[in-house]
């Protein structure tokens, strides 16, 4: 996978990348992650990358050509490859998303500021445009920080162990069951005597029912797009119905 993020604030992303999974992966080899300065294709003396919008408002808007010709020096090295606006109109980004992209060659980051980039932009050069929530950011940059790392997670090597990413929160749309290690009793809190049994087959239930009771409580709209096999849809009756008598 190769990543190029587009952005007027390159530091930003490249002080993420010193730590952590993408660091890791980085220098493995197993991704590739390019930066590109929008203000390096900027032109004037004051390498402006920011206009005042037409027909009046408050804020300011990115010049089209500047990105234009960011976008322009990026090579494709794939058929692959996709530009991807970070906006808050986009698409919502979510573990399905994140397992879609992980299958692309190239992803192109192009990261707005302001009041967002100019329209013929969109038009233009974007593929697909992707918000990770119904918030606003001051930029681009901390979403596409977001992407990088929920998709890297799903690439063969990354996380170490074959089966990391597939067992954690979302994966088969539940949230992941609790964790513990030691020591074994903590503030008087001791661990589940279930993990301690050394029986996988009783700790798989306890982690699935773990998780539907998590997930129930928490975040019980996720349960309508779940994956649920008919033991799973049993165990969420006896779960609500003990919820109801309490």
């Amino acid at each position: 996978m190769r990543y190029d993020v587009l952005t007027i604030f390159p530091d930003m992303i490249q002080a993420y990348l010193e730590e952590g999974v993408l660091a890791r992966a980085a220098k493995q080899n197993l991704i590739e992650i390019e930066i590109t300065d929008i203000r390096a294709f900027a032109r004037g003396a004051h390498k402006n990358t920011d206009d005042r919008p037409f027909g009046g408002g408050d804020g300011m808007v990115m010049k089209p050509g500047p990105i234009y010709r960011a976008l322009q020096s990026v090579p494709r090295i794939a058929e692959e490859s996709r530009v991807v606006l970070l906006t808050p109109q986009g698409e919502q980004f979510n573990q399905a998303m994140a397992w879609e992209l992980a299958n692309m060659q190239q992803l192109i980051l192009l990261c707005g500021r302001y009041e967002g980039i100019d329209e013929r932009i969109k038009k233009l050069s974007v593929d697909r445009e992707v918000s990770i929530g119904d918030y606003v950011l001051s930029g681009g940059e901390l979403a596409a920080l977001v992407l990088m790392d929920a998709v890297s997670r799903l690439i063969p090597g990354v996380l170490g162990g074959e089966t990391s990413s597939q067992e954690e929160s979302f994966e088969d749309g539940l949230l992941e069951y609790p964790q513990y290690t030691r020591p074994r009793v903590f503030m008087e809190e001791a661990v589940p005597e279930v993990l301690l049994s050394g029986n996988h087959e009783k700790i798989r239930r306890w982690r699935r029912e773990q998780s539907l009771k998590r997930t129930l409580a928490k975040r019980p709209d996720l349960l309508q797009k779940a994956r649920l096999t008919p033991q799973d849809r049993a165990a969420l009756e006896e779960l609500k119905g003990k919820a109801e008598k309490h």
